[in-house]
């Protein structure tokens, strides 16, 4: 697991300026051939708060955040609760920038980013921390864990911003519920609906 109290060289930095230094990052090969950086969407700070792998084309393209296919998925699977995306919920990525192909970033592109997410998530103040997909699973929680066997479990890590846990969520990535689009019971799609009413429960609870 990440340490959450140790963002190293972000440590001082506000939210404005932690935004502006990475948008203009050149710490990894991912800089030269990006578009744009994906920094985030939402309001922050945040209760809830959901990071994903990487940035695909059309995010790359756009500069948000899951605003693809998958994205829309996610915005789907938010509003499925009762919870709407753009005020409820603080969205990043591992990595910050598109990797060639849709591929999954690699270890140094992942340690490249992690000051700038372990940073993100000490400003928006999470109490509930949705990870989506394996990469964001492995990266945060250890490369050890399956995403199949991980989620819909709870989590928890200590933080410096408040005394209760971080709570800690993964689910399947909108992507594979796309290649797996039945929504019988038992299935990645039923299971996604069933986490995050467990996720917004905790919400609820949290407030």
């Amino acid at each position: 697991m990440i340490d959450f109290k140790n963002s190293g060289h972000c440590d001082d930095m506000d939210y404005e300026t932690l935004k502006k230094t990475c948008l203009s990052c050149q710490q990894c090969v991912l800089s030269e051939t990006r578009n744009q950086v994906v920094f985030s969407s939402g309001p922050m700070p945040s209760t809830l708060m959901a990071i994903g792998e990487g940035p695909g084309e059309q995010e790359d393209i756009q500069g948000v955040p899951f605003v693809g296919r998958a994205g829309q998925l996610l915005t789907k699977i938010i509003e499925s609760v009762g919870l709407n995306r753009e005020t409820d919920c603080y969205i990043t990525n591992i990595v910050k920038c598109r990797p060639p192909g849709n591929r999954n970033p690699d270890p140094k592109e992942v340690s490249a980013c992690q000051s700038y997410l372990i940073r993100q998530i000490q400003l928006v103040q999470p109490r509930v921390l949705v990870l989506i997909g394996s990469p964001a699973l492995k990266s945060i929680l250890g490369p050890s864990l399956s995403i199949t066997q991980s989620r819909g479990q709870w989590f928890t890590a200590d933080v410096d911003y408040m005394e209760d846990p971080l709570f800690i969520m993964p689910i399947f990535h909108p992507s594979y519920l796309l290649r797996n689009a039945s929504k019988e019971k038992g299935k990645p799609k039923w299971l996604t609906w069933q986490d995050m009413k467990e996720i917004k429960s905790a919400l609820m609870i949290q407030d």
